[in-house]
């Protein structure tokens, strides 16, 4: 069964309300995040002086893909998205992406830990009196629950590799209550893990939200990125088009989680998962180190529904790193301003970080490989923004010196245009069950799942609806709580 466990436990759930009413602390629901019409005016009045980043407990409020794209005060609209025209694509079909920067911390992870932590919260299994919160992740995810730790007046651990990007380990320094480097970089998944197991066996009254297997993450994608995901798609499909698939780096496995509600309502519809060739988990069983911040691997995610999976592709790094820097350095922009890309595009292609970028890669991937065309779409996730990688742009001008705008044709043409259908699958009934079966290793082996829940995983026809349908539920505890604060 993969039911949240939504056990109330009464006198712990009392003090938190009671931590929520002197905190002047309120929680929206799923409603709210996917519907901020919903949203009490009141709330929306508070947050016309709020910046978007401010440690401030109404900006759990903004934990929606519906941000006015401000800095400071913004009110709500429809979902932030970016189509990306065939002129940079070099496919016919339309690829469009759900733009993640305009969440707090420029980061849409930020919404997958709320729904890992607001459960616990409501029902009183975690106790922001007495516990810490730890949030375990190669980048986004932790800061994210520390910041959703911060706005709910709870302490927190950030446990992050220590080779992630100095923007990471600056603002969580300010924001978490503890901060553990572990070794590695990206790929060095297990290393988190382990420190995680440590910090059980140390008695500390803490509780790990594992973004990995907390299906609160899965949730909060299939309930509000899939939503987000089909208002864009009814906004601007056009009579004919066809909505084909999305596609998306693995990381968690949380974000993909919007292709299961995606193919309820098109089941025609194709799921891609995507990661690095430098480390082809899914592909070809993991091994290797990659540098695209923001996906995991060497494991496949609790959380990921592998048998709704239907394309592997796997992204070369050196890919990435090369178009990050034409989008990012001012020769590569004039290089894409000669092409005739509008300025308005090219000035916001900073809104890719390095997952958006191999998203980008994966959906033109799924394109060519299918041959779609002008009237078939495409959908995908910018998770987060340049804004948190300034200081990789630094690092790679000093290594290998400014890029020219030569430079810059040549990695356009290769990376871009001449993006190939190589390093994929299409994956069989028997290639999921093998990518499936990898999990024992993991889940079994390592992390204290059982053998039988990885085979009700694959074989119960209601193990991945029955958390879908929970958002109710969720929601009216929410609101009890809320009540309970007499806050509203």
């Amino acid at each position: 069964m993969a039911k949240i466990d939504l056990q109330v436990f009464e006198e712990r759930r009392q003090r938190a309300i009671e931590r929520c009413r002197k905190q002047n602390i309120l929680f929206p629901t799923f409603a709210q995040m996917k519907n901020p019409d919903l949203i009490p005016q009141k709330i929306k009045e508070e947050l016309s002086s709020i910046g978007l980043w401010d440690i401030h407990p109404r900006n759990l409020f903004r934990i929606t893909w519906k941000n006015e794209p401000l800095e400071k005060g913004g009110g709500y609209g429809g979902a932030n998205y970016l189509e990306l025209p065939t002129e940079l694509t070099g496919v016919k079909a339309r690829i469009i992406a759900l733009v993640g920067k305009w969440f707090p911390t420029g980061a849409h992870k930020v919404g997958a830990a709320y729904g890992c932590l607001v459960p616990r919260l409501v029902t009183g299994q975690f106790d922001p009196t007495l516990q810490k919160a730890v949030w375990p992740s190669t980048g986004n995810y932790c800061r994210g629950g520390a910041y959703d730790s911060a706005l709910m007046a709870c302490q927190s651990i950030a446990i992050l590799p220590e080779g992630m990007s100095r923007e990471r380990f600056e603002w969580l320094n300010r924001v978490a209550g503890e901060v553990i480097a572990t070794p590695g970089t990206e790929s060095n998944v297990k290393e988190i893990f382990d420190k995680c197991w440590e910090l059980r066996r140390s008695g500390e009254d803490l509780m790990i939200f594992n973004q990995f297997d907390e299906f609160g993450n899965y949730l909060w994608h299939y309930e509000v990125t899939g939503h987000a995901m089909e208002e864009v798609l009814k906004k601007e499909m056009r009579p004919g088009d066809r909505y084909r698939g999305v596609a998306l780096t693995t990381g968690s496995a949380g974000t993909i989680a919007s292709g299961d509600y995606l193919k309820q309502l098109f089941p025609e519809s194709k799921i891609i998962a995507s990661e690095a060739l430098q480390c082809p988990t899914l592909l070809e069983n993991g091994f290797g180190a990659h540098r695209i911040e923001g996906i995991g691997d060497k494991h496949v995610p609790w959380i990921h529904n592998i048998k709704n999976t239907d394309l592997v592709v796997a992204i070369d790094d050196n890919a990435v790193m090369e178009i990050m820097r034409v989008f990012n350095e001012p020769e590569g922009q004039k290089y894409l301003s000669s092409l005739g890309l509008a300025e308005a595009l090219v000035s916001k292609l900073h809104l890719l970080g390095f997952s958006g970028i191999a998203n980008l890669l994966s959906a033109i991937k799924f394109a060519k490989y299918y041959e779609l065309g002008e009237e078939d779409i495409v959908l995908t996730v910018l998770t987060d923004s340049m804004e948190l990688y300034e200081s990789r742009v630094v690092e790679i001008q000093k290594e290998k010196g400014e890029l020219t705008q030569l430079q810059a044709a040549a990695a356009f043409s290769r990376y871009l245009l001449g993006e190939r259908t190589d390093n994929l699958i299409e994956l069989s009934y028997q290639d999921r069950r093998r990518v499936h079966n990898l999990k024992y290793y993991t889940w079994v082996e390592q992390q204290g799942k059982t053998y039988e829940e990885i085979l009700d995983q694959w074989y119960d026809p209601t193990y991945w609806t029955d958390v879908q349908g929970q958002a109710e539920e969720i929601d009216e505890l929410i609101i009890d709580f809320n009540q309970r604060t007499g806050l509203l």
